[in-house]
Order: C-alpha cells, then structure tokens, then sequence
C-alpha cells in the first residue's frame, strides 16, 4: 500500500521495505510489517514487525559504526511512519549479499550433506546441524529478483561479479560485523547463527552498510541456554514461520498460506523478545 507522505515520493517497494524520495534525493526507507519466506511475500503481516526492525537495525548501527559506516541520515521521520523508518543516503548498492555463518545450518546444512562444504568451503566431517563451525566463514549469494530466489555462491564467483578487491573487503567486514554482534549476543544468552549483511558505496566513494542489521528477518538468534547440535534450534526469528511453511505442505512454487492466528502472535512474541534480549528495551 503507498502511503500519502508530504514532501515525499513513493520510489519502489522491496519485500518487505518501501522507498520514498525527496527533492534532495535522499530516501526514507520504511519497513511494513510484511514477511517474506523462500524469496515470497506472505500474505499476513505481523504485527509492530516493521518497527522492531527498524529499531534494532539502529541500535546495531549504531555498535558498528567504528567498524563500517551506514547509511542512516536521521531517524527523525514523518508522524505517518514515525518509529518504523528512517532517513537514509542513496548508496550503489553491490550485488551480492555478504552471509557470515558461525554455525551450520539452513541451506549451509542442505550443502555440507551432500558435499561436506558450505558455498564451496570445506568443513570437517562429523558436523550436525546446529553445529559451531571451527571459525566463521563468508558465504555470499546473489540478489535475486523479486520472484526469483536468492543462490548461495563460491567466493570465486562473488570476485566474479564484484571484483577481487572489492569482493575482499567485503568479506573482511562481514566477518568482523559477525565477530563483533556474535560476541555481545552472547552476553545476552542469545547465540548469533548466522547473518546477512547489505553494503553499497556513497557519493564521497565510501563502503557503508545498507539496507538492515542484524534482524530476526535477516539472522538466526538461537536461544544459547536451549542449543542442541542434531536438529532445529529453539529460535528467536522467522524460522518459525518457515518451519510452519514447510509443515503446512505449500509448494513453495505457488502463493503462499494465510498464517493462522497462532503462527502470527507467536513469531510476533519472538520478534519481541530478540529486540527485548539484545536491547534491554521494550516496544
């Protein structure tokens, strides 16, 4: 749904985010409270998720900044979309996502079965899923289309489309973004999986983070104190919903399920307690 914002110019909707643009060409990125799953927006949203994303991805931000700049302008926004957007610089966005992964699982697991590697890593035998990896490693994928679905890839192929030196760094700031949230998650009981990190450039020619931060929509945040290698761990993000999916016998070709009313108030709670757990604040 566009949204009537003065001074301000509905650009283009992502699966989950909208853009506006002003006369000065900045942009105010707006997250709704849709969900996507398997690369499709479902059709029942959750409630508050829009802000709990928003205001996560500022507190991270905000850790981070001595390790890379972001994009954020302001987080002062209009009363029509206030708490659950903010002001952010245009950035060239690169196209590829940059995955750290600490722990084995999701499509990691589905590779390392049948090869014994994640995007072309090698890893010891014996790992379950759920299992720590000996270090945390870069597994890029490329940016899908809306429609399509988003393909892990060798760091070989990432140098491909973005270049050797750019494909470096990249990896070099996941990984230190990674160490740095993975270390204070743990503070707070919560073990950081996994996550996907966005990067662009600015108009002075710097790299910045884009898009979100370390979010249940785009990180595993599993319960430290619960954590079982052999199978799925209780979790503080959307893999709930995915569970539900895949139980839920949808194709995952066609449009998906309304959620039931449980599903919702339960991924709702979920969302609730890794902002609550990893901020010390409440929404």
């Amino acid at each position: 749904m566009t949204l009537h914002i003065p001074g301000w110019t509905h650009f283009r909707s992502g699966k989950v985010r909208d853009l506006y643009t002003n006369e000065v060409c900045d942009l105010l990125l707006i997250a709704s409270d849709r969900i996507s799953a398997f690369d499709y927006i479902l059709p029942t949203p959750i409630p508050n998720k829009g802000k709990l994303l928003t205001q996560l991805s500022l507190f991270w931000f905000e850790m981070l900044a001595p390790i890379v700049s972001h994009h954020i302008i302001s987080s002062e926004v209009p009363a029509e979309v206030e708490g659950r957007a903010v002001i952010v610089k245009r950035l060239q966005m690169f196209p590829i996502e940059c995955v750290a992964r600490g722990y084995l699982t999701g499509s990691g697991w589905v590779e390392y079965k049948k090869s014994q590697t994640v995007c072309g890593i090698p890893l010891p035998s014996g790992l379950q899923d759920g299992s720590k990896l000996p270090t945390p490693i870069f597994t890029p994928a490329t940016k899908a289309e809306d429609g399509d679905h988003d393909e892990n890839i060798t760091f070989e192929q990432a140098i491909a489309i973005v270049g050797l030196n750019a494909a470096t760094t990249l990896r070099d700031l996941t990984l230190a973004l990674y160490s740095k949230a993975h270390d204070y998650a743990a503070t707070r009981g919560i073990i950081l999986a996994d996550t996907k990190f966005e990067f662009g450039i600015d108009g002075e020619g710097n790299i910045c983070l884009g898009d979100e931060a370390l979010t249940p929509d785009s990180s595993r945040f599993w319960s430290a104190d619960l954590w079982k290698p052999g199978g799925t761990q209780p979790s503080f993000d959307k893999q709930f919903v995915r569970d539900w999916l895949i139980s839920s016998g949808w194709d995952r070709n066609s449009t998906p399920p309304e959620l039931p009313a449980d599903v919702v108030t339960k991924t709702q709670a979920r969302y609730s307690s890794a902002y609550s757990l990893l901020t010390g604040r409440e929404i």
